[in-house]
């Protein structure tokens, strides 16, 4: 856990994913989509991804990826994030963490 900590801190967003997982991608663009420049790990590509990967699942993430932190904490998946962005709760959590700053409603 303290392998997944160190990659979140100080950070206003971070999502751990893998290259191949469509979800991932989904959830990349959504956040990505209101400006927030997120920290992405795709695990695929880390030499200690089993270390994170344990970690992620400890959290009770299954598979473990999408996982996303916002202002340094564990948010969820994409089934989470999706939840949020349905119920209107993403943009104001982003722009909490300073992951944006303004975002104009139509």
């Amino acid at each position: 856990m303290e392998a997944v900590k160190r990659l979140v801190d100080g950070k206003p967003v971070v999502i751990f994913s893998k290259s191949t997982c469509c979800m991932s991608h989904t959830v990349k663009q959504l956040i990505s989509s209101y400006g927030a420049n997120a920290t992405i790990y795709e695990l695929d590509e880390l030499p200690n991804r089993n270390e994170i990967d344990k970690a992620l699942q400890k959290l009770g993430l299954k598979p473990s990826v999408p996982a996303v932190f916002i202002n340094q904490r564990f948010v969820g998946g994409a089934k989470e994030i999706i939840s949020l962005q349905v119920r209107g709760r993403l943009v104001p959590m982003l722009m909490e963490a300073g992951a944006i700053w303004v975002w104009k409603t139509h």
